[in-house]
C-alpha cells in the first residue's frame, strides 16, 4: 500500500477511532443521533443481520439506527415488526430460499422453491419490501449450461408472481474457492448471462465485492461494465471476511465512488464477520465499516 493511500485510509477512520476512544454503551444510544447526522447520504448503508446474531435483534436495531444504517440485509418476516419499530427497511428479505446449496439449479428443488416464494413475494408486498434473495446451489456435477438452463425453467415460474407485485428476486454471486465450495453463480459472466436468459426487470443479481474478489477480481471494472446487472451490494474484508479496515486488500472508498458513479442509488450492506466477540466492539467495527464506505 502506497502512502498516499494509507493516509487517505486513516483520515477515513478516524471518526471509528474517535468512536472507539469513547464508552461504548454511552456511544450507541440511541437518543444521540450524532454518528448518523455526520454520514454524507450518498450511500443507503445496511447490514446483514446474520453477522450479529450475539447481538439481540432490539440492541442491534437500536445500534443500527445511530450509526445510520438505513436498512438490515437477511432479515425474515418475524423480524420485520421489530425492524419498522426503529425505522428500518428490510432491505435484503430472505426466508424463502431452503439454503445455499439446494437452489434454482436443480430441477428437484423446484416445487418447493416455487411454493416457498409464490407465498413469500405477497408478504413483502403488503409491508413495503422490493428485494428478495434466492442462490443457484451446488452445481452437483451439472455443468454451466445446465445449470442454466434449470435455473430459467425455474425462476420464470416465479417472476410472473414478483412482476405483479413488483418484487426483484435477486440472485447472489458466491465464492466456490474458499466459502462455498461447488456453488454455481460463483463468476458475474454466469450470473449475468443468467438474467438475460431470464429476460424479466424483477430479476437480477446481488454483486457480492467480498466473493467476486476472491473468485474473479477485477472488481472496480466489472462494476462500471456490468452495473445494470447488479441491484444490491454486500461488503467483507479479503481475505479472512472479517473488517474492511487496513488489514485486507481491498480499497472500499474507490470501490464505493465507482458504484456511485454509475448511478447506483440502492443499498450497500456491511457482510463481513467482527473479529472481536465483545458486542461492543463489533458495533465499533461495523461503524468503521460505514465511515470507510461512506464517501
Amino acid at each position: 500500500m502506497n502512502e498516499s493511500r494509507r493516509n487517505m485510509l486513516k483520515n477515513l477512520m478516524g471518526g471509528a477511532a474517535a468512536i472507539s476512544a469513547t464508552p461504548l454503551l454511552t456511544s450507541f444510544d440511541i437518543s444521540d443521533d450524532k454518528t448518523s447526522s455526520q454520514l454524507k447520504g450518498n450511500i443507503n448503508h445496511s447490514a446483514c443481520r446474520w453477522c450479529y446474531n450475539s447481538i439481540p435483534l432490539e440492541e442491534f436495531c437500536a445500534a443500527a439506527k445511530k450509526i445510520g444504517l438505513k436498512g438490515i440485509d437477511l432479515v425474515g418476516p418475524k423480524d420485520w415488526p421489530t425492524l419498522k419499530k426503529y425505522g428500518l427497511y428490510s432491505s435484503m428479505c430472505n426466508g424463502a430460499e431452503i439454503n445455499l446449496v439446494d437452489g434454482f439449479n436443480d430441477k428437484q428443488f423446484h416445487d418447493t422453491l416455487v411454493k416457498n416464494y409464490t407465498e413469500y413475494i405477497p408478504e413483502m408486498k403488503k409491508e413495503g419490501y422490493k428485494k428478495v434473495i434466492c442462490f443457484s446451489g451446488s452445481r452437483r456435477g451439472k455443468d454451466d449450461e445446465t445449470g442454466l438452463i434449470n435455473c430459467v425453467e425455474g425462476l420464470k415460474k416465479i417472476l410472473p408472481v414478483a412482476e405483479k407485485h413488483d418484487v426483484m428476486v435477486v440472485m447472489e454471486l458466491l465464492n466456490s474457492k474458499v466459502d462455498h465450495k461447488d456453488y454455481q453463480c460463483d463468476k458475474s459472466v454466469w450470473g449475468i448471462e443468467l438474467v438475460n436468459r431470464v429476460g424479466s426487470e424483477h430479476f437480477a443479481l446481488l454483486y457480492d465485492i467480498y466473493h467476486m474478489q476472491i473468485d474473479e477480481g477485477d472488481v472496480i471494472r466489472t462494476i462500471k461494465d456490468n452495473h445494470k446487472y447488479f441491484v444490491h451490494y454486500h461488503t467483507g474484508g479479503v481475505p479472512g471476511r472479517h473488517e474492511i479496515d487496513e488489514s485486507q486488500e481491498l480499497y472500499y472508498p474507490a470501490i464505493m465512488k465507482a458504484i456511485l458513479d454509475t448511478g447506483y442509488n440502492g443499498f450497500v450492506a456491511q457482510e463481513f464477520i467482527p473479529s472481536k466477540e465483545d458486542k461492543d466492539l463489533q458495533l465499533t467495527a461495523l461503524a468503521q465499516g460505514v465511515k470507510i464506505c461512506d464517501v
